[in-house]
């Protein structure tokens, strides 16, 4: 089994919430669930630019850390379905503060990513 070489601070919130939300794709996985789409291909089609081994890798970490419950029936198909916690849900209000910030920014970080794009050409 891998074990790290520098012991991680978890005494540290922000590395804990990072720990926990961090990732590409962890926020808009919790977004999407929050949304009502709760099936991991619809999940899938929700966030286009992920892949769906990477969409399962992160809802594993969620679903491990409490973020997220599973639920399957016992049905054929079988259909899983995933959840918000308590612990997923109130990570909430964080992400909408977020999600203001970016669409009030989005023009000003589109222009500098525009910017950089050309720098590098």
């Amino acid at each position: 089994m891998y074990t790290k070489k520098i012991e991680e601070d978890l005494d540290c919130g922000i590395r804990v919430a990072s720990k926990v939300f961090g990732g590409k794709w962890k926020c808009c996985i919790l977004d999407a669930i929050n949304r009502g789409i709760n099936r991991p291909a619809d999940i899938g089609r929700y966030i286009t630019d992920a892949s769906a081994r990477v969409i399962e890798m992160q809802l594993a970490e969620l679903l491990f850390f409490g973020a997220i419950e599973k639920c399957a029936e016992e049905s054929f198909p079988k259909r899983t379905e995933y959840r918000l916690t308590p612990l997923g849900e109130s990570i909430l209000p964080i992400l909408e503060q977020m999600d203001r910030w970016g669409l009030t920014h989005s023009g000003f970080i589109k222009d500098r990513q525009r910017e950089l794009e050309n720098a590098e050409v």
